[in-house]
């Protein structure tokens, strides 16, 4: 069984909600026609990534009614991203959907960046798995993907997939975290990042990082250049990656969790307490 996710590497226009709708009708046409079986996004593409904008402002899952139809009617899926309606501020979130045109699951942004701008919106308190298609996929958005305990938990509830929907730059350490990601989880990831200068490189890695003969393989599957906009394709051969998963050490065969405890303490020491050093 394979499992090909199309990627769009595109920024959107900010507040420009029906116009992103139109154009990712388009991108899923354009990847139904080349056999994919869901479409990623980037970060917040449906209403751009404005963090301006006000609670009243943001959607809601009533506004997906055009891309789940759409879904429905081309029998291909979705990760929708916006920022949302949340209880007093915006959320960053990312819809799975069906290809029966379906809400899967809504994942609102964890690790919401607090040192910027993120700041405003109301970060989410779950890492959440659903089931699409027979491939149990899990979400991380953006800055998520700096902190291994994200990965670990999609892992941990049974992701073999997990979808990065991101917009940022600097990308060459962050490209090696995902493969890193990828390699400690057992899992695939697949990231879309809007197109631009020091920007790009949507990417997709395979959990597969040696062969049954034990000799190292590359598990890059996608690796998209900075500046080139459009879909980009990654084929995860989930037999394979469900026997590698059956057979190798890593995910969570051998973790000594009684060892662990410390990951569960909120203290901030020196140096990361950002208040002491006046940051």
């Amino acid at each position: 069984m394979t499992f090909r996710a199309a990627v769009l590497q595109m920024r959107s226009v900010n507040r420009e909600y029906e116009s992103n709708i139109k154009t990712i009708i388009k991108y899923m046409s354009d990847a139904k026609q080349n056999g994919a079986d869901i479409l990623l996004l980037p970060e917040c593409f449906i209403t751009g990534y404005d963090l301006t904008i006000d609670n009243a402002s943001a959607i809601t899952e009533n506004d997906l009614a055009p891309l789940c139809e759409k879904a429905k009617e081309l029998r291909i899926g979705l990760v929708a991203t916006a920022l949302t309606k949340g209880k007093s501020n915006p959320q960053n979130s990312a819809f799975v959907i069906s290809k029966d045109g379906k809400i899967l699951m809504k994942y609102a942004k964890v690790h919401t960046c607090d040192f910027a701008d993120e700041k405003v919106l109301e970060s989410g308190t779950e890492f959440k798995v659903c089931v699409f298609d027979g491939v149990k996929i899990g979400i991380m958005i953006c800055y998520d993907r700096e902190y291994p305990e994200s990965a670990r938990v999609l892992m941990l509830k049974g992701a073999e997939i997990i979808l990065v929907p991101n917009d940022c730059g600097s990308m060459r350490p962050r490209l090696q975290a995902l493969s890193t990601r990828a390699y400690e989880n057992m899992c695939g990831v697949a990231m879309a990042n809007p197109n631009g200068e020091n920007a790009g490189n949507s990417c997709a890695y395979s959990p597969i990082c040696w062969d049954r003969n034990g000799e190292c393989v590359d598990n890059t599957l996608l690796l998209a250049d900075a500046g080139t906009e459009g879909l980009f394709y990654a084929d995860f051969d989930m037999d394979a990656i469900r026997a590698y998963r059956e057979s190798e050490m890593m995910g969570n065969t051998f973790r000594k969790v009684k060892a662990y405890a410390q990951l569960l303490n909120d203290e901030i020491q020196y140096p990361f307490d950002r208040k002491v050093i006046g940051v």
